[in-house]
Formats: structure tokens, sequence, C-alpha cells
């Protein structure tokens, strides 16, 4: 049989680039001797650095910002012989791209008009209906090709290297305590989040601790914050594989639901996480894959009483909404899990 070279599409944000690591390891097991390539922005190939089940990284920064001609790009993927693609996200470009590379079985999600007059393969999400995580979803235009899997645990690989060094991180922020707590404060507008008062209120809270050293997460870490005596900012500045080292030696991470939350469960750090419960919300969509992890929800009626119509704009506060004593309990629980 012909050989099998795949090319996964996902010029995304980080978190939804960590669930689709899910997508190689499972085609890598059923088809042994496949050939399996990820086209990226740039910014998030450091998620698949030292994967094993990958055997090659393309990016795709320069058509989508116009440094290259569509036809060049073209070209280049067009003479790594691959039969077939999976569009994770649906894009219009990449969908012209990828017809134009010559590849034959090309799937994407939806039935848009491009796909459509491209021949393009279609797998549906039925408006959520019944609801299902983002990387199950995902993992169905594998299914589509005959991978057979319901695992869908993220996974980063560090190199023994790496693994020393953030054996080392962890030593040096630890400070002689026995446990490293990472704080995310920003979500990037893209999910419910406290504002940076009530993280402020939460670190000072979890400094009394005297088995907790705490940092803070961000790469752009809130003025609100910068004042606490002591307190560490590892990630400021920091490129992605940097920062991963960095959450890999926490013992666990609180956060909204953003992409270091994901990091973290693809490194099997333990995460407590801040939910919405709507749909385009929801952790049964969004909630992180393949770690010890607690999810934290504001009160059932909260959403109906107190949302103001955009989950981008809540911030859990109010009556019914999500308290720091409430998320040091489950910090404290997690921690003995």
């Amino acid at each position: 049989m012909k050989q099998r070279r795949i090319l996964i599409s996902r010029p995304d944000r980080i978190g939804d680039v960590v669930l689709s690591t899910a997508i190689p390891r499972a085609i890598k097991k059923q088809f042994p001797g496949s050939y399996v390539a990820l086209l990226l922005r740039e910014y998030t190939k450091d998620i698949y650095l030292n994967n094993p089940y990958v055997d090659e990284i393309i990016t795709i920064d320069d058509l989508l910002e116009e440094k290259t001609s569509f036809f060049t790009k073209a070209h280049e993927i067009h003479k790594y012989g691959f039969t077939h693609s999976l569009a994770l996200l649906p894009n219009q470009t990449i969908n012209y791209l990828l017809f134009c590379a010559g590849i034959k079985t090309r799937i994407g999600e939806g039935t848009r008009l491009y796909q459509v007059i491209t021949f393009t393969k279609s797998v549906s999400r039925k408006n959520y209906i019944p609801l299902r995580h983002e990387a199950d979803y995902c993992m169905d235009l594998a299914r589509r090709i005959g991978v057979v899997t319901d695992d869908l645990a993220s996974e980063i690989f560090l190199s023994d290297s790496e693994k020393e060094e953030a054996a080392s991180i962890r030593n040096k922020l630890l400070n002689g305590k026995k446990y490293l707590i990472g704080i995310h404060t920003t979500s990037g507008n893209s999910a419910p989040n406290l504002p940076a008062a009530k993280y402020r209120e939460l670190v000072l809270k979890l400094k009394q601790n005297n088995d907790y050293s705490v940092v803070v997460a961000d790469n752009n870490v809130p003025d609100e914050l910068k004042d606490i005596d002591s307190l560490q900012f590892p990630n400021i500045g920091m490129p992605l594989r940097e920062s991963i080292k960095k959450f890999a030696a926490l013992d666990c991470l609180v956060s909204a639901s953003t992409g270091p939350m994901h990091l973290c469960a693809a490194l099997k750090v333990k995460t407590v996480a801040l939910f919405c419960p709507l749909t385009a919300c929801s952790p049964v969509l969004w909630g992180p894959q393949g770690n010890v992890n607690e999810i934290i929800l504001p009160s059932e009626n909260y959403c109906a009483e107190k949302c103001p119509g955009d989950p981008k704009k809540c911030n859990f506060t109010g009556e019914g909404g999500i308290e720091t004593d409430t998320i040091i309990e489950r910090l404290d629980r997690i921690l003995t899990r």
C-alpha cells in the first residue's frame, strides 16, 4: 500500500493547537509508517517540537502575511507528496492552497462554498449537538480517513535537557517551599475571566500559606500585581518554548480557560480552571485534556441573573460568581490528588 502522507492544518491559537496534539499520535498508531506533518503559525510551532509522532512542521505565516506568493507556497507543499490533508480550522486561503498543492484526499469541517467547489470532503459539527469536546470534533477528521480512537489526551514532549532545565527552574522558584503554584491572570478576551484585582486578592491569600510558592505566569503582567512583595514573574518576555519549560516546573496552574491551561494539561501539570457553562465556553467543549484538573463554574443561576450577555465580558464577580476562597479550596484539594 502507498505510504499515507498526511498534512494537518491548524493555523490557530495556542489552546487550539495543543488540542490537536492527539491527532498525530492517533494517526501513527493506526497507520505505522505513515508520514505526518503540521501546517502551523510560527508562534505555535514550539508546541510540536520534539514530538515523536510528527515528521515535519511547515509554517504558513509567509503566505498569510503576503511575504510569499500563493503559488510558491502551493509548490512548496506539493513537493511533500501529501496524500491526505485535515483542515481543522476552516480557512478559504488554506483550502485553495491544499487543493492547488495536489492533495488528493482533503477533509474539512463544514460545507462552505469554497469547500464544495474544491471537492473537499466534509465533517459536520451539527450545531454542537450533542456537545462534545473540541479535540473530539477535530478527531472526527482523522476518523474520516480510518483512524479509530477515543484517546484525546494532549501531549507536549520535552527533551531530556529541557526536563533538567524545568527541574532547575522548579527548585529555584520553590525557594524551599513544598508546592509551586502558577497563577495566569489574563485570557486575551477569549473567555470569561476574573478581573486583575481579584487575582491580586487570590495571590495575597495564597502567599499566606507557608507551603506555597506563588508565581504569576503571564507573559504580560497586569499592573495590579506588579507591586506585590517578592512575587515572581518568570514568563515576562519569554518565547513560547521557554514558557513551556516554566509551566512544566509547576505543581498546579490556576487560570481561566486559556492557552496556558491547555499547555499545562499537555505537560501533565495539574490545573484549576474557571469556566462559563454557556455552550461556546463550556468545559465540555474546552476543558483540559489528559491531566488531573478541577473545573470551577459560577452558581447555577449566575448566567441568567448576572451575565452581561457576552460571556467574553463576564468577570465572574457578584453574588453567585467565583470567589477566591473557592479557588483556594479547590487548589488545596487537587494538590493531594
